[in-house]
């Protein structure tokens, strides 16, 4: 095969000159464009002297800091911000760079930083590497003369751009007519070996695309770039997948998909396109839904389904608009252009009328909840999102109970009736709850909006001189679930105190000495059976349950979880929380806000159906396995993601194969419908095909699942051990079946879209959830443990390997919007070693959850005074804090790049979390530094080994 042009790798994989280009030019594509790319020398050291320097006009405030104690842009980070061209960072081979290559082997337009800079979209149209990501086409052929194609010049302009991307690989440099290439000589991803101890690993090899998906010319029945799914929805482990279970073996690599249906909280943001005719034409066999990559026979009147080869009928209605009377051209239609798709259900989809959206609130009402504020807060929170809870229809339903020693319902009369006050109705038999009064105690929203509020405003005088301590929440719940069982709907309990009276009952069971030892898994698995059997009975009913945690004290959070876990639902987990620090406040207030007004599905299902010889084989996240392959939801949320190993039965002969996910759900306005994501993948015989299209993401996330499986069903130990001896079984893989069974130069080499591997699994082995530590509570850890296992991936990636961002020297279009996009530009992300720390920078750590402000001992007073407005470092106030609002330029783009840092929209996900600000000093409090010195993983740190250890451990064992 011949060489693409450039030396680069058509997919957008680095060679093997991977880190040839200086950061400064890797990320020159996105600081040249705003003019403010400084080229400074090297700084003398840190008498405060500064070196000779080349300034823009937005260089003001650099030159006054430079002047006190360090040359602003250069120093440990200067390579992101002002390096001059010629000069390759420390530890990086410097070889000649081409031109038109950007970061990574990418061209310079096609590589931005997935949410920190819009993408074109028709860049992405004519099939860049940004289409891989955002949903491209990545490798489709226009389909031959007998296809009418969809009136699209951006798609057929997408489509021809990657038959010029994969011309040199012989697949499309001749004209659509004579594509008729054999179907087994497909080229697939090349192989790209890099060493990956010569040539480092850099972060900002985590945002690249996954390896783009090459399928055969003619694939879909449509030209459309949107016909394949995107890697926003569903990710495959391989992009190439492997003819035979035996092939797979030998690979070591898992093949399981990352499916992540909804990508927002509100569908405004996420628009599907949406099939309203209810015309839902599906295979009589398999029961797949019709998809781009079915083929039609027999003039257009018949279709075969590309699972199961069967031959359909298409529906008469097919190409009949009943709302227009008029006939429509096919080609048009939703489902056959578009991956992913929404049908709008007919009468037999459902067993019985949509439920309604119904919310009932467990408020613990002890000594501990009201004392932290906790009550009055969320009894706020909800009476001013009363217009954010979705009630389109009209139909939404709430319901109240409050939880100490007893259970207090309360009945709440319609507008207009009566006094309007609430009624309180306390029942104290906690062994078998009933429900004192047959109505009113479940509301309409609509109806009865001023009672609710009135009961609402009340609510925190009920309890407010309480001195009950008890907590009867597994008996409330019970009741609870008897309340809403026969409609369905969410129970969101509240509470800051341990269950200790009735039913679900738990014990004191965190004993310090046992952390850290082999019997500290015990104190991650469940203390009360109940737990587990209370959440499979609600999921029968339609009922979720998602956990607010609040205590200052023990809570056993691995107990509680087991209710979210297999309803559906999510643990939100606020430690040490309180009402009177003002952080505190404003997070759970918006979080819980963003909850309310989520979109969420109800009495959903997902299944999801594949090419014969393929099978769903394990599931992974909140839900409930009703049978083989159904995974049942109560309530379908919208920030999470599903993780389904697929296991290949039989030889598969097929050039490409299918797997189609759908969700079958009512939305919370009142409509069935159905969301069915559609992704084709190529398959090969070939070894090489299958690394070189492995996405590491994916295979990470995968990992994750299993990681979490095996502390809950084993151990902590056992958990990072196999973690540790699946990287080097996949390294001993890769010497023994594509390097020859050498490793040249004592080096250690893996394919170049791998490389990122070993660094997410040492981040998994010394993420809080699974690193070796007495110093870690349980109920953080099993905290830890449930996002793990829901995040979706942009998220969990982040908080597996989080974000450093130098503040200090950041260009000078850093946390200003960017001209063409609006966005607020990012500074280009740091390893996270110290090694990247100076003493007098200011940086950002960001894993997601938390985000930390880290002030080096030697910061200079000019860049304290200008971010905090304090004349001296040892002034700031430490720990949980905000930054303050000033009128000058540094603190207005430091504030903008915490906040856009926080922007999980801008990364394709949804998400209610508001991560706590801590500012952390260098020379300040201890236990804080080693809290943040924690996340960089990269340093040893505890008892675990730094990067370099881990690759040398892996080394030593892949030579034996």
């Amino acid at each position: 095969m011949s060489a693409p042009q450039g030396g680069f790798p058509p997919q957008g994989y680095p060679s093997q000159d991977v880190y040839a280009q200086p950061e400064a030019q890797q990320f020159q594509s996105g600081f040249e464009a705003q003019g403010g790319l400084d080229t400074a020398s090297p700084v003398s050291g840190y008498d405060g002297q500064p070196a000779a320097h080349a300034t823009t006009g937005a260089g003001r405030k650099k030159r006054a800091y430079a002047g006190q104690a360090f040359e602003f842009g250069s120093g440990a980070n200067a390579a992101l911000g002002g390096q001059t061209a010629g000069a390759a960072p420390a530890g990086f081979a410097a070889a000649p760079i081409t031109p038109a290559a950007g970061y990574g082997g990418y061209p310079q337009t096609g590589y931005q930083q997935p949410g920190f800079a819009a993408v074109d979209p028709a860049q992405v149209a004519a099939g860049s590497p940004a289409a891989g990501q955002f949903g491209g086409v990545g490798g489709y052929q226009p389909p031959v003369a007998g296809y009418p194609a969809q009136e699209a010049p951006a798609a057929v302009g997408g489509v021809a751009g990657i038959t010029q991307q994969f011309g040199q690989m012989g697949i499309g440099a001749q004209p659509a007519a004579a594509q008729q290439v054999p179907q087994r000589t497909q080229a697939l991803n090349q192989l790209y070996p890099t060493d990956i101890m010569s040539q480092p690993f850099h972060v900002s090899e985590l945002e690249l695309p996954p390896p783009p998906i090459v399928l055969p010319p003619n694939t879909s029945v449509t030209a459309s770039p949107t016909a394949n799914c995107s890697a926003k929805y569903v990710r495959s482990t391989l992009n190439a997948v492997p003819t035979t279970h035996s092939l797979l073996k030998k690979t070591r690599l898992p093949f399981a998909l990352v499916i992540q249906p909804y990508t927002s909280l509100h569908d405004v943001e996420d628009p599907v396109p949406v099939v309203p005719d209810q015309v839902i034409s599906r295979c009589r066999r398999c029961r797949s839904y019709i998809n781009p990559f079915v083929s039609f026979l027999d003039h257009g009147h018949r279709w075969r389904c590309n699972m199961c080869n069967l031959t359909n009928d298409v529906p008469q209605a097919f190409d009949w608009d009943a709302a227009a009377q008029r006939s429509v051209d096919r080609w048009t239609r939703p489902e056959l252009n578009h991956a992913v798709v929404e049908f709008v259900a007919p009468q037999e989809y459902m067993v019985r009328p949509p439920q309604p959206l119904v919310y009932l609130f467990l408020f613990d009402v002890s000594y501990a909840s009201v004392t932290n504020g906790l009550l009055a807060t969320s009894a706020r929170c909800i009476l001013e999102s009363l217009d954010r809870i979705p009630n389109a229809d009209r139909r939404t339903r709430l319901g109240f109970m409050a939880v100490d020693s007893s259970l207090h319902y309360f009945k709440i009369p319609r507008d207009g009736q009566g006094s309007g006050d609430p009624t309180m109705l306390v029942v104290s038999d906690l062994d078998e709850p009933f429900l004192p009064t047959p109505d009113d105690l479940l509301v309409t929203l609509s109806e009865c909006r001023e009672n609710i509020e009135n009961f609402l405003g009340k609510l925190q005088e009920m309890f407010q001189n309480t001195h009950n301590a008890g907590s009867c929440m597994g008996s409330a719940l019970r009741a609870g679930h008897k309340l809403i069982a026969p409609v369905g709907g969410k129970i969101t309990v509240l509470t800051s105190t341990l269950p200790n009276v009735g039913y679900g009952k738990l014990e004191l069971r965190e004993d310090k000495k046992l952390l850290g030892t082999s019997k500290e898994s015990g104190l991650l698995q469940t203390g009360n059976s109940f737990y587990k059997s209370f959440a499979v009975e609600c999921s029968k009913n339609q009922v979720s349950i998602d956990m607010f945690l609040f205590s200052s004290q023990y809570q056993d959070v691995a107990s509680l979880s087991n209710l979210p876990r297999y309803t559906g639902g999510q643990t939100y987990f606020y430690p040490a929380w309180n009402a009177g620090r003002s952080e505190d406040a404003i997070k759970f207030a918006r979080e819980f806000s963003d909850y309310l007004s989520s979109e969420i599905g109800l009495e959903a299902v997902l299944r999801v159906r594949a090419t014969t010889g393929l099978r769903m084989n394990t599931f992974y996240g909140n839900f409930f396995n009703r049978s083989s392959d159904l995974c049942a939801f109560p309530a379908f949320p919208r920030d999470q993601s599903y993780v389904v190993e697929v296991a290949i039965d039989e030889t598969i002969g097929k050039p490409f194969v299918c797997l189609q996910t759908a969700v079958l759900h009512t939305t919370c306005n009142g409509e069935r419908r159905i969301r069915v994501m559609t992704l084709s993948l190529p398959t090969t015989n070939s070894v090489a095909d299958v690394y070189a299209s492995a996405d590491q993401v994916a295979i990470t996330t995968y990992f994750s699942h299993k990681a979490v499986e095996r502390t809950l069903g084993n151990s902590l130990e056992a958990a990072r051990d196999a973690l540790q001896a699946k990287v080097v079984e996949f390294f001993q893989t890769y010497k023994k079946e594509l390097a020859g069974g050498t490793i040249g130069g004592g080096g250690l080499q893996f394919p170049a879209n791998l490389r990122g591997l070993p660094i997410l699994f040492l981040g998994l082995i010394k993420h809080l959830g699974l690193r070796k530590s007495a110093q870690i509570p349980s109920d953080l850890r099993s905290a830890a443990l449930c996002l793990l296992s829901t995040l979706p991936p942009p998220l969990l990636i982040q908080y597996i390997y989080p974000r450093l961002y130098s503040l200090h020297d950041m260009p000078d279009n850093a946390g200003l919007p960017d001209v063409a996009t609006g966005e607020i530009v990012m500074p280009g992300p740091q390893n996270l070693n110290s090694a990247a720390l100076v003493s007098y920078g200011l940086y950002l750590i960001d894993d997601g959850q938390t985000q930390f402000i880290w002030i080096g001992r030697d910061a200079v007073p000019q860049l304290v005074q200008d971010v905090f407005g304090l004349p001296d470092r040892t002034q700031l106030k430490q720990g949980k804090s905000s930054l303050p609002i000033l009128e000058n330029d540094m603190n207005e783009r430091v504030r903008a790049v915490v906040e856009k840092s926080k922007d999980h929209r801008a990364k394709g996900v949804g998400s209610i979390v508001v991560p706590p600000l801590y500012i952390v000093r260098e020379d300040g409090d201890p236990s804080l530094k080693l809290w943040a010195q924690t996340l960089l993983i990269e340093d040893r740190a505890d008892q675990g080994v730094s990067l370099a250890q881990f690759i040398g451990i892996i080394r030593e064992k892949v030579m034996q």
